[in-house]
C-alpha cells in the first residue's frame, strides 16, 4: 500500500480534511467530498478529500490543522490512505428526505457522524433541508436533544438551582437577555446563560455582549462565574457543549433557516449541557417573526414543555408581543447602549423595560423571591435602584470587558445616514424581515457598529421630513448597500387617513 509524506496546511476548518494531489485521488479512485481512513501517526482518523493539480506535490497529503494535531504525526513519519464508503447515517438522511420517521439509533448516527466528521457539508445541508421540509415527530425530537447533549460536555454546578432564560429569536432588536440576567442575578438567584450567534435573525445575544465583553468562555470560566457573580452570558458554541448544535447551525445561517424541531432540540439539549433546571422561553409573535400565529405559539409551547419533561427540564414559556421591534435598537452596538440606556435610569422605549421586567419577574416569582403576580414590580425595583446595572458591569467585568462602559461609550458604527418621511402620515407596519434584511446588509452580526435605530414606532403620526430611522455601519460601502436595501425594501411604512376614494371623480 502507497505511503504518504504529511505536510501540515495551518488553516481551521473545523473538520477532518485532508487535500490530494489529482494523480494520487485518481489512484486511489477517490473525488472530492470523498471519505478515507488516514491510518498513521498515533491515531486513525476519517477524512474528507479535497483535490488540488497545484497546491500539493503527489506523494504528500495536505493535513488541515484540526486532521494534522488529531493524527499526532512525527516529522518523518509516514501515512496511509484506505478509501471508505459512506457511513450509514447517510442513508438514514435520504429517509428524512422520503418524510419518513428516523429511529433513536438512526439519529444518534446521524449526530455521531456529524461531530466526528463522517458526515460531509453537502449531505448536512441535505439534513438540515429535510428536517427544514419534512419536519420531526415529538419522539423524534427527544431522540435528537438527546444525541446533541450525549455528544457534549455537560455542566455540573455546585450551586443551585439553576435558572435559565432563552428567546426563540426572530425579533429584531430583541436585546431583553442584557437586562433580564442582570435583574435575576441581583436578586440572589443563579442565571448561567448560553447564547447563540444569530442565524435568521440580525444579531444573536453573543454577537450583542461581544461588542463589549469577551463571550468565548470555558466551561470552567461559566461555571466560576456564574457561581461567584450570579449570571454569566457566554456563547455556547465556544465549548464543547452540544456541538453537533453549532455545527448544524453553520450550515442553517447561509440558508436562512431555522427548522421548526431544530428550534426546539437546539435550544433544549444546551440548556441541559448547560445545567438549567428552570427554563423561561420567550416566544416572540408577530408577522415576520418565526411564530406569526398563535396556533404556531401554542405548538412551540406545548412542545418545549413535553420535551423539557422528557429530559428534566421544567420549563415556562411566554408568548410576547412581536409585531415590531423591541426598543429603538437593532444591531450588536446599538442594542448595547440601549440596554445600558435602561439600566442607567435613562429614557428609553417602554417595549423594552416592561418586557423585560415581565419576563424576569416570571423567574423572581419560580425562585421565590417575588411573590405570585409580583415578579414584574420586583424587577423594575432592581433596575431603579441601579442593583441591575451594577451586576451587568459585574458581570462585563469577570468576562473580560471594560466594567466602567457607559451607554455614552459604546462605538458605533461611523458612517450613517438618516432616512426621513416623503410624506405626512402614520407609520401603519414596520416589517420584520425588512428591518433584518436592512441591518445585515449594513454588516451586522459580524459589523459590531452596523445596525439601525428606529425613531418612530407603528401608530406614531409623522411630518413630512421627519427622522424615521438612521443607518449605522463600519463602511461606506456598507452603508451604501444598507441604504440601497431599505429604499428597495421600504421597511417602514407610511400612510395618510385616506387611503382611498371610489369612484375617483376627478378621473371622469
Amino acid at each position: 500500500m502507497k505511503e504518504f509524506n504529511v505536510k501540515r496546511i495551518d488553516v481551521d476548518t473545523g473538520k477532518y480534511e485532508i487535500i490530494l494531489n489529482i494523480e494520487d485521488a485518481r489512484d486511489l479512485s477517490v473525488y472530492r467530498e470523498d471519505r478515507v481512513k488516514v491510518v498513521g501517526g498515533r491515531k486513525t482518523i476519517t477524512a474528507k478529500v479535497n483535490v488540488t493539480d497545484t497546491l500539493i506535490e503527489p506523494g504528500t497529503i495536505g493535513a488541515f490543522r484540526k486532521t494534522h494535531d488529531a493524527l499526532d504525526v512525527a516529522v518523518d513519519d509516514k501515512i496511509q490512505l484506505i478509501p471508505t464508503s459512506k457511513p450509514d447515517s447517510v442513508e438514514y438522511i435520504r429517509k428524512k428526505m422520503d418524510g419518513k420517521e428516523l429511529s433513536k439509533s438512526e439519529l444518534y448516527d446521524i449526530i455521531r457522524d456529524l461531530v466526528s466528521g463522517s458526515i460531509s457539508d453537502i449531505e448536512m445541508t441535505a439534513y438540515v433541508v429535510a428536517c427544514y421540509t419534512r419536519g420531526m415527530t415529538l419522539d423524534e425530537t427527544e431522540n435528537l436533544t438527546k444525541a446533541i447533549i450525549d455528544t457534549g460536555d455537560v455542566i455540573e454546578f455546585d450551586k443551585g438551582p439553576v435558572f435559565d432564560f432563552h428567546s426563540i429569536g426572530g425579533l429584531p432588536g430583541n436585546k431583553v437577555t442584557l437586562l433580564v440576567v442582570p435583574i435575576v442575578a441581583a436578586s440572589g438567584l443563579m442565571i448561567p446563560k448560553t447564547c447563540s450567534r444569530a442565524i435568521s435573525s440580525a444579531c444573536g445575544t453573543a454577537d450583542i455582549l461581544e461588542t463589549i465583553a469577551n463571550v468565548t468562555l470555558s466551561i470552567e470560566d461559566i461555571k466560576r462565574i456564574s457561581e461567584e457573580v450570579g449570571g454569566v452570558i457566554a456563547w455556547g458554541g465556544a465549548v464543547n457543549m452540544a456541538p453537533a448544535d453549532d455545527l448544524i447551525i453553520q450550515v442553517e445561517y447561509p440558508l436562512a433557516i431555522d427548522p421548526y424541531p431544530q428550534v426546539i432540540s437546539s435550544i433544549m439539549a444546551k440548556k441541559k449541557a448547560g445545567g438549567a433546571e428552570y427554563l423561561l422561553i420567550d416566544l416572540p409573535m408577530g408577522p415576520g417573526t418565526k411564530v406569526e400565529t398563535e396556533e404556531i405559539a401554542r405548538r412551540y409551547v406545548n412542545d418545549f414543555i413535553e420535551i423539557g419533561r422528557r429530559i428534566g427540564i421544567k420549563v415556562e414559556c411566554a408568548i410576547t408581543f412581536g409585531g415590531q421591534p423591541v426598543g429603538a435598537a437593532i444591531g450588536p452596538a446599538l442594542e448595547v447602549k440601549e440596554a445600558l440606556e435602561a439600566l442607567e435610569g435613562k429614557k428609553v422605549r417602554t417595549s423594552l423595560i416592561e418586557k423585560s421586567a415581565a419576563l424576569a419577574g416570571l423567574i423572581l416569582e419560580a425562585g421565590g423571591v417575588a411573590t405570585t403576580g409580583q415578579g414584574k414590580e420586583a424587577a423594575k425595583e432592581i433596575i431603579r435602584s441601579g442593583k441591575a446595572l451594577e451586576k451587568l458591569l459585574e458581570i462585563i467585568k469577570h468576562q473580560g470587558g471594560n466594567h466602567e462602559i457607559t451607554s455614552e461609550t459604546v462605538p458605533l458604527g461611523k458612517y450613517t445616514h438618516t432616512v426621513v418621511s416623503d410624506k405626512e402620515g402614520y407609520v401603519d407596519a414596520i416589517n420584520n424581515k425588512s428591518i433584518v434584511k436592512v441591518v445585515r446588509a449594513a454588516g451586522a452580526p459580524k459589523s459590531k457598529g452596523a445596525g439601525l435605530w428606529l425613531y418612530e414606532k407603528k401608530g406614531h403620526k409623522v411630518a413630512k421630513g421627519q427622522k424615521l430611522y438612521t443607518l449605522y455601519a463600519d463602511s461606506e460601502r456598507k452603508l451604501k448597500e444598507a441604504l440601497r436595501v431599505s429604499r428597495e425594501l421600504r421597511p417602514l411604512t407610511i400612510e395618510g387617513m385616506l387611503l382611498k376614494v371610489f369612484p375617483s371623480f376627478h378621473q371622469i
